[in-house]
C-alpha cells in the first residue's frame, strides 16, 4: 500500500501495480516488479540518517508545496466499467496539494505576468474561478506574497468559498444566469476589480496561453509516459479548454496517434459550438448544475479544432456517476469527474483490447459534500427519484456496469455466436438486420435445445436464422421501471431500442432485482 503520493515513487507504484495486463505482457511483469521491489530496498537504505541538513531532493524531500503537484497517479477502474472490452484509466487529479487540476496552472499563469512586469511584488491577482483555480493560485500567491481576489458565480458550492477564505482570500459572488458581457458576471466583475484596484492583474485563465502549456507541459508527456504509449483516447471535460487543448496539442506535435474526446455539460455552449466548426455564432447557454465545466462563451485557451469528438452529459448522469464511483470503485471525486466518466464509458463501447482509454477526474468529492453527496439537495433538484417505479429502465440496466452491447446477424454462423456469448459471458444476443435494426433474441438455452434436438447435423457454416426468437419485449430507455416490469417478468428480458427498432441495451430480472436491493432510486 503507497501512503501519500511522492511524484517519483508513489505515482510510480500506483500505475504499474493498477496497471494490469493490458499495459505490461504478462513476460514483461515478473521484470517490472522486480525491479521495482530492488529500486524500493536502494531507496529504503539510502534514506540512513546522516550528519547535516537534508537535501532537497525531486525523490524525496520538496522545497515547498508547490514542487508536489503533477505525477498524479493513474488508476484503472473496474467495476464502473464492468462489460467493456477496452480497459479505461483515471488520472486522480484530486491528489495535487490544492486538490485539482487547476493546481498545474496557477504557477506558470503568475510567472507569465511576472515576467511581462504586469506583476510586481506586493501585487494583487485577481481571477474569475469556479473555485479550483482559485485555490491553485492562492497556493501560489501564499508562497509568492501576492494577495489574492476571486470573484464565483453564485451556484458554487460553500466549501469552494470557505476553503478559498480559508486561504487568506477575499470572496466575491456574482449571479450565475447572465450573459458573460453583463456588468453583473463574474467575468466583468472580476475586469472591474482590476481596473479599480491598484497594482492588481487578473490571472485570466481564460485567455491566458500558459493554462494550456501547462498541460502541454506536465500532464500530457506523464499520461504518455504512465501509459508507456498505450494511450489511444484521452477524455477531458471541456471548461477554459487548457486541459484538453494542451493535452491534444503535446499528442499531436509528437507525433501520437491520440484520439481526443471532449465533454461538455447540457446547457453550455462548447459541444454544438465544436459542430459548428469552432464558432458560437447564433448559439446561447442555459444553466446547469454541475461545477468546473461547461462555457457561455469560447475562451481562447480553448482550441476546438484539435477535438475529435465531445460528448454531452446531463446533470443527472454526472452527479449518479459520480457517486457510484465512490461507492464502486473508492475515489471520491466531483461532479465533473462524473461527466467525464459518462464520456469515457461513451467512447470506450466497441472498442477492443487493444485499446486504452483515459480519462482526467479534475477534482476532490470533498467540494461537494453540501450538493452532489447531499441527498436532499439532489431530491431538491430532481437528481434522486424517490420512487423506485420511477427510475428510467436504462439507469436499471447499467447499474450494473455500463456494458457494450453485443449483438449477431441472422447469417453469423452458429459456432462463432456460441464463441461470441463465452467470450462476453452473456447468455443472449439481439439479432439485427443490416441496418442494426432488431429482428429478436437468440439465448444459450435456444441454441442448445437446437443442437441436441434438431434432426440434421451441425455443418460448420451453419447460421442462427433458424433459431432467432422473434417474439421479444421491447423498451425505451427512458421508460418508467413500472411500466416495463410486467413485460420483464413475463419474458425474463427485455431489450432497449430506439425510435426505429435499434437496440442500446438489454435489461433482465437480475438488473432490476440487484438495483432494487442496492437502494438505488430511493
Amino acid at each position: 500500500m503507497v501512503v501519500g503520493k511522492s511524484p517519483a515513487i508513489g505515482c510510480l507504484i500506483l500505475t504499474h501495480l493498477n496497471a494490469g495486463p493490458v499495459l505490461h505482457p504478462p513476460d514483461r511483469q515478473a521484470d517490472i516488479y522486480g525491479t521495482l521491489a530492488a529500486s524500493g530496498r536502494r531507496r529504503v537504505a539510502s534514506m540512513k540518517p546522516e550528519a547535516g541538513p537534508l537535501e532537497s531532493t525531486p525523490r524525496r524531500v520538496h522545497a515547498n508545496i508547490l514542487e508536489t503537484i503533477g505525477n498524479t497517479p493513474l488508476v484503472r477502474l473496474n467495476k464502473v466499467t464492468r462489460g467493456l472490452v477496452s480497459p479505461i484509466y483515471a488520472k486522480l487529479e484530486y491528489f495535487n496539494p490544492g486538490g485539482s487540476v487547476k493546481d498545474r496552472i496557477a504557477e506558470r499563469m503568475l510567472e507569465s505576468h511576472e515576467r511581462s512586469g504586469a506583476l510586481r511584488p506586493g501585487g494583487i491577482v485577481v481571477e474569475a474561478t469556479s473555485g479550483n483555480t482559485g485555490v491553485g493560485l492562492a497556493l501560489a500567491c501564499a508562497l509568492r506574497g501576492y494577495q489574492a481576489i476571486f470573484v464565483m458565480p453564485d451556484k458554487m458550492s460553500q466549501e469552494k468559498i470557505q476553503l478559498l477564505r480559508a486561504f487568506g482570500a477575499r470572496v466575491v459572488l456574482a449571479p450565475t444566469a447572465v450573459p458573460p458581457d453583463d456588468p453583473r458576471s463574474y467575468y466583468s466583475v472580476a475586469d472591474r476589480i482590476v481596473q479599480e484596484t491598484p497594482n492588481a492583474v487578473l490571472a485570466d485563465q481564460y485567455h491566458n496561453p500558459a493554462n494550456p502549456e501547462s498541460h502541454y507541459q506536465s500532464t500530457a508527456p506523464e499520461i504518455w509516459d504512465q501509459t508507456q504509449g498505450r494511450v489511444t483516447h484521452i477524455v477531458v471535460g471541456m471548461g477554459t479548454g487548457g486541459t484538453i487543448s494542451g493535452i491534444a496539442r503535446y499528442m499531436r506535435d509528437h507525433g501520437h496517434a491520440v484520439r481526443i474526446v471532449g465533454v461538455d455539460p447540457v446547457g453550455s455552449l462548447l459541444c454544438e459550438a465544436w459542430r459548428q466548426g469552432g464558432s458560437a455564432e447564433g448559439l446561447r447557454a442555459s444553466t446547469y448544475k454541475v461545477e468546473g465545466i461547461g462555457e457561455d462563451f469560447i475562451p481562447s485557451t480553448l482550441d476546438l479544432s484539435l477535438v475529435d469528438e465531445v460528448h454531452q452529459i446531463d446533470d443527472a448522469e454526472a452527479f449518479r456517476w459520480t457517486r457510484r464511483l465512490v461507492r464502486e470503485e473508492g475515489i471520491f471525486c466531483g461532479g465533473s469527474s462524473g461527466a467525464a466518466l459518462a464520456g469515457a464509458l461513451r467512447t470506450a463501447r466497441g472498442l477492443g483490447p487493444e485499446h486504452c482509454v483515459v480519462v482526467i477526474f479534475p477534482d476532490s468529492g470533498s467540494r461537494y459534500l453540501s450538493k452532489v453527496f447531499n441527498d436532499d439537495w439532489m431530491r431538491e433538484h430532481g437528481f434522486l427519484v424517490s420512487q423506485r417505479g420511477r427510475v428510467p429502465v436504462g439507469q436499471v440496466a447499467e447499474a450494473r456496469g455500463q456494458a457494450a452491447l453485443i449483438t449477431a446477424g441472422p447469417e453469423d454462423r452458429l459456432l462463432e455466436v456460441i464463441g461470441r456469448m463465452r467470450q462476453h459471458a452473456v447468455s443472449q444476443l439481439p439479432v439485427v438486420d443490416g441496418e442494426g435494426r432488431l429482428l429478436g433474441l437468440v439465448s444459450e438455452v435456444e441454441l442448445l435445445d437446437h443442437m441436441l434436438n434438431s434432426d440434421h447435423d451441425h455443418l460448420p457454416n451453419e447460421t442462427i436464422a433458424g433459431m432467432v426468437n422473434d417474439q421479444v419485449s421491447v423498451a425505451g430507455p427512458e421508460d418508467p421501471l413500472d411500466q416495463v416490469l410486467p413485460d420483464l417478468l413475463n419474458r425474463k428480458v427485455v431489450v432497449l431500442t430506439d425510435a426505429a427498432r435499434r437496440p442500446s441495451g438489454i435489461l433482465t430480472v437480475i438488473d432490476a432485482l440487484e438495483f432494487v436491493a442496492s437502494g438505488s432510486g430511493e
